[in-house]
């Protein structure tokens, strides 16, 4: 007797059907005009099928498969369904020229494969793209130090499944989120592509992606981010937010064109890290007293100033929650909103529409404020405008991009604020600086060097001049490194604050168009700590040590 292997002749049979599929799709093209293609042999173009989505493309049988500018390559199985008639429609209504093409359901089936790369994307509540999904919150509770998302992103590079694509992207997310990163930068190189994370304002390295494997996961970032995908020669900026149980982490992407590939920066914007007090930043005694009691006043202004990433924003919001009450309103024109406060009316500035911190600054002037935080000061008419809202009842919290406190006065002269309605308004000004805390598990106590001793003598004299305090002068701390701050002997940050208060011995300089150093001199009087003596008082604490404060400030001269 004969057995028959039915799974052998149902194979065939299915190979079969399909061959007669693609000779007779072959014959209607001649019928319909339209040229018949078979994809699978062909790449896929993730721009394509970006343009619809894929619960439609498999209801109305199309596949579009490649997007060179607005020219659209589209293929269908049946010219006359109405569903492919609709869909075709709706694309050419948004400026598409489609070229189309008669294809089987087996070359159909090649383009809708593709949605699994570029899946998991879902509309969240504020609009902007989030990813969700089982695991990401145990995924992102498995990575505590460096070595963990390097050895996973080996792992995930190496897996051969459909999805190692989301895979990779979900480990190199969860990764920056599990051991607190700011930043994740993916830069091209000749050879491979280096993905590094910001942590506490360092650069670290944890893994490298091959060329082939980037242009896969560049689409699927860009598809998150609602980018062009098939723009590769400008720089974009997009976002999308990641949800993990009850906290939602905003993900803003800047997308620059290079010689070896796109880079990218992803900016992970997580509430947790944002929610510090004002006597967690790390200002000393008289400073805080000085600065709480500011705070408080009716009106006037506090300009808090530094470089980008000094942590001037934190600070800003650390303000709005110590006076926080239901009985005042406060506002913020921000750039953007980086965490949400309970209670205060938050308004984003969205340049491309004419909403400028100006218009905005503006806006919330007709909202009877009692508070108006603005995210940054970048030119005269805003300065102008938050001026006379210090000088007519509000109390105004913003930026500036200087260096020192001192620079803060000369700067607003510079853009334009004349200088005797700056004493009226001006409360105080505020300079900061972020260095790294050393890791309390790994630190060494030990002796300074001859240079470091030079300095410290020298700083701790003028200290005692200030606050008549008495410090050691005997010890410092160095980094060690452990698994517990990832070998690198630091965990966390504290600010080096400065600032000037304008009194009267200020105020008289106005008239004179002061310059920063005149004004740093004459604010000697007042007995606040400067960045280098504020830095030097940290390092003899133990804080954290010599050569990170040195590395954010000028510990040489005054």
């Amino acid at each position: 007797m004969v057995h028959f292997d039915d799974t052998a002749k149902d194979d065939k049979l299915t190979e079969l059907r399909k061959q007669e599929e693609e000779e007779f799709l072959q014959v209607m093209a001649d019928k319909y005009g339209i040229p018949y293609i078979d994809l699978n042999p062909l790449p896929i173009d993730t721009a394509a099928i970006s343009l619809i989505k894929e619960g439609a493309a498999r209801e109305a049988l199309v596949g579009p498969f490649q997007l060179t500018g607005k020219q659209l390559k589209v293929a269908i199985f049946a010219p006359t369904e109405s569903k492919t008639k609709e869909a075709l429609a709706s694309m050419e209504e948004r400026g598409y020229k489609i070229e189309l093409y008669l294809a089987s359901h087996a070359s159909l089936e090649k383009v809708w494969g593709r949605y699994a790369e570029v899946s998991g994307a879902t509309k969240s509540e504020a609009g902007v793209l989030g990813i969700e999904g089982e695991g990401m919150e145990t995924l992102v509770g498995r990575f505590k130090t460096l070595t963990d998302v390097s050895s996973e992103l080996e792992t995930a590079f190496t897996s051969k499944d459909a999805r190692h694509i989301s895979k990779i992207f979900s480990v190199i997310l969860a990764g920056a989120i599990g051991i607190r990163a700011s930043d994740i930068h993916i830069e091209p190189a000749e050879d491979l592509i280096h993905i590094r994370y910001r942590v506490d304002g360092i650069l670290h390295e944890v893994g490298t992606l091959p060329q082939t494997v980037y242009h896969l996961f560049s689409s699927r970032l860009k598809l998150l981010a609602g980018l062009k995908l098939n723009v590769g020669t400008e720089s974009q900026d997009g976002r999308f937010s990641i949800k993990i149980a009850d906290l939602e982490i905003e993900v803003r992407v800047s997308v620059i064109p290079g010689a070896y590939g796109e880079g990218v920066v992803m900016r992970l914007l997580n509430p947790q890290s944002l929610n510090v007090t004002l006597e967690d930043l790390g200002m000393s005694p008289r400073l805080l007293t000085l600065l709480e009691r500011e705070i408080k006043k009716p009106h006037g202004m506090i300009l808090n100033t530094g470089p980008t990433g000094s942590g001037k924003t934190t600070t800003l919001y650390a303000f709005l929650k110590k006076i926080y009450s239901p009985e005042i309103k406060m506002m913020t024109i921000e750039d953007p909103i980086e965490y949400h406060l309970a209670g205060v009316s938050q308004t984003q500035v969205e340049a491309d529409k004419g909403y400028t911190f100006l218009e905005g600054l503006r806006a919330a002037m007709r909202q009877d404020p009692d508070v108006i935080m603005i995210g940054e000061i970048r030119d005269g008419e805003t300065a102008k405008v938050a001026i006379n809202a210090a000088l007519t009842g509000h109390m105004v919290f913003s930026t500036l991009h200087t260096n020192t406190a001192a620079g803060a006065i000369p700067r607003l002269i510079d853009i334009g604020v004349t200088p005797k309605i700056i004493g009226s308004s001006l409360t105080v000004a505020l300079a900061q600086r972020l260095a790294r805390k050393l890791c309390v598990e790994c630190k060494k106590e030990d002796a300074p060097n001859e240079r470091e001793k030079k300095i410290i003598d020298e700083v701790v004299l003028l200290i005692k001049e200030k606050t008549d305090e008495t410090m050691q002068t005997t010890k410092v701390w160095r980094a060690v490194g452990c698994e517990k701050c990832n070998n690198t002997g630091y965990k966390g940050r504290v600010g080096v604050f400065e600032a000037v208060l304008m009194d009267e011995n200020i105020e008289a300089l106005l008239d004179t168009i002061p310059s920063e150093r005149e004004i740093r001199e004459v604010a000697k009087k007042q007995g606040i700590l400067n960045m280098r003596e504020d830095g030097i008082q940290k390092i003899l604490v133990g804080a954290t040590s010599f050569d990170e404060v040195e590395r954010v400030v000028d510990l040489e001269k005054e």
